[in-house]
């Protein structure tokens, strides 16, 4: 087992009186696929802030490499190799793909004041990325971005972020709004990350898709770790109940079958 790229004892994240986030001890390991599952309100998107520098965390300690680390702001967190990708890519649908893949480092040419966009060298580096992860439809740096489907959208985004040397990459519901075509596709691609030996964060509650890629897998309930275990050690049931707050079919079968009876017995005296 490799070490830890990330490591987290004991997070704490509250917001005035209200605690989000309890004692959340998790590793992230490279070549690994870590799947933060969860209902809405879990604290997943509060997790994945703290991760990235959003937030800084009340009490408890975050690693690196074995080293303590404490970001105050996502900048500091990217320095470090970690890349949030989010639900919808954060592109820009009215920029070029190759302009879209560099927005904030773009690469120029010439000489000082006269330093102008490298339109043509950024088209070739933002094509060769993306082609590389297998999306070989994209084949023009100049087509915008808005043209793209949703699962190419989240592969440029990934892509880029793999480009810029992301050692963790965040995934924030990158299946959610996406149709089962493009879901595989980009499910394809996060097992490409995991190849190339990036330790992946894949926030999700769709249990199928954490299934088809996931390595370790972390349920969330109420901002409290209610399970944590290896790919096989649970069944798509025993993963779908627990992130139901852990009832089983068979206790909401009892439920409504107890309601219906006491509906039945209410009914005689009613109608009497």
């Amino acid at each position: 087992m490799t070490a830890a790229i990330m490591k987290l004892t004991n997070i704490c994240k509250s917001f005035g009186p209200i605690d989000v986030l309890n004692d959340i001890s998790l590793e992230i390991r490279a070549g690994e696929v870590l799947c933060l599952l969860g209902d809405n309100g879990a604290g997943k998107s509060t997790l994945i802030k703290t991760l990235s520098g959003v937030y800084t965390p009340n009490s408890g300690t975050m690693e690196m490499d074995g080293v303590p680390v404490a970001f105050r702001n996502p900048r500091e967190a990217s320095e470090r190799g970690i890349a949030t990708v989010h639900q919808f890519g954060g592109t820009f649908p009215l920029m070029s793909i190759g302009r879209s893949f560099f927005v904030g480092v773009e690469p120029t040419k010439g000489w000082g004041p006269f330093k102008i966009f490298d339109r043509k060298k950024a088209n070739e580096i933002a094509v060769k990325a993306v082609r590389d992860f297998g999306i070989t439809r994209i084949d023009d740096g100049d087509r915008l971005v808005g043209g793209l489907s949703g699962g190419e959208r989240q592969s440029l985004a990934i892509a880029r972020a793999v480009h810029f040397g992301a050692r963790v990459l965040i995934l924030d519901e990158p299946t959610a709004a996406l149709g089962v075509k493009q879901a595989t596709h980009v499910l394809r691609i996060v097992n490409e990350a995991k190849r190339r030996g990036l330790a992946v964060v894949f926030i999700t509650h769709q249990v199928t898709h954490a299934m088809a890629v996931g390595d370790h897998f972390a349920v969330l309930i109420r901002g409290a770790i209610a399970a944590d275990f290896k790919r096989g050690e649970k069944t798509r049931e025993e993963i779908t109940d627990l992130m139901a707050g852990g009832e089983t079919m068979a206790d909401l079968e009892a439920a409504i079958d107890g309601s219906r009876n006491e509906a039945e017995s209410a009914t005689p005296q009613a109608a009497a």
